[in-house]
């Protein structure tokens, strides 16, 4: 089977399951008479809905090619970091900053990543970025709270740029075996990711007691985590045929990406507590914001692509 015809499967599956999802939320709906109960299913039936969207618009990109791929990435990078940086105002001594920000370092830093100057993308916006944007911001003369308005920028860029453009980046290794399958494994990785949060979720509000950082996110809990961990998991390790792994590495990747993916929600969702948000925006109905879908993926992406290239390039 090629590559094409493995992801044609692929995107095949997840539709059939987005189909099954939806009918169960229809009856669901259609039986819950409790109101808390059908506040759940209203929000679960809300996530269904926009991802019924989410996967047409990745599904397209996937079939459309390499580089129609990176440029809806650099958008996502884009909208995450206008999010990022709504919440963490800025001053106006910042705006020349912000500017070199959203319309050089993103275009640059993704366009590094289409011309495969793996060498540049690793270090641009971790060197290069944080030299010179605090030295733009420094111009403009304003020294009050410097350093935590230069701090808000470059943790915004490297969170929602350089972290989420690590899955892009994929489409970089040169794994033996594999060539032309490296968008099975940002397929693979996105899956794994947002299944791990749906089965979280889902076994947290049907197990939950023992919360894990009630300050921080109430809603996880310990039974969720360990639920949805060891579910995504087995995903994970059945769709070894993608991948080059075998199915016992796969399981091994798949564990990493939901460890640091669970760990991204809990460090994104303390930094929206610490703002007063809820959520990161309203873009996305049922989900919040961008960054409220990507904060997993900002934190598995990066260790899942060195992994991968540490191990099997």
């Amino acid at each position: 089977m090629t590559p094409a015809h493995k992801l044609y499967w692929l995107i095949g599956g997840v539709v059939a399951l987005l189909v099954v999802a939806s009918a169960i939320g229809r009856i669901l709906r259609a039986r819950v008479k409790d109101e808390k109960a059908a506040a759940v299913v209203d929000n679960l039936n809300a996530r269904v809905r926009a991802w019924w969207w989410m996967v047409a618009v990745f599904a397209v990109a996937f079939l459309l090619g390499r580089n129609v791929t990176i440029a809806m990435f650099a958008f996502i990078s884009f909208f995450a970091l206008r999010e990022f940086l709504t919440l963490t105002p800025t001053k106006i001594g910042d705006h020349r900053a912000l500017s070199v920000a959203f319309f050089i370092v993103i275009p640059v830093q993704y366009l590094l990543i289409a011309t495969s100057w793996y060498g540049l993308f690793s270090i641009f916006i971790p060197v290069y970025g944080f030299l010179f944007l605090p030295s733009i911001s420094v111009l403009a003369h304003d020294t009050e709270s410097f350093l935590e308005r230069s701090a808000k920028i470059q943790w915004g860029l490297m969170i929602t740029v350089y972290c989420i453009s690590h899955v892009p980046a994929l489409l970089l290794l040169d794994i033996p075996g594999y060539a032309g399958a490296d968008p099975l494994l940002m397929f693979y990785l996105i899956l794994v990711v947002q299944m791990s949060d749906v089965l979280q979720y889902v076994f947290g509000k049907l197990f939950g007691k023992t919360k894990i950082a009630p300050v921080v996110s109430p809603s996880k809990t310990v039974e969720g985590f360990v639920g949805g961990a060891i579910s995504a998991t087995l995903i994970g390790a059945a769709m070894w045929w993608i991948t080059p792994f075998t199915p016992l590495q796969s399981a091994g990747m798949a564990f990493v990406i939901v460890l640091m993916g669970f760990l991204g929600g809990l460090v994104l969702s303390a930094v929206k507590r610490s703002l007063g948000a809820k959520d990161w925006g309203a873009m996305i109905e049922g989900h919040g914001g961008v960054m409220d879908r990507m904060d997993s993926v900002s934190f598995a992406a990066p260790i899942f692509f060195h992994a991968t290239r540490y191990f099997f390039t």
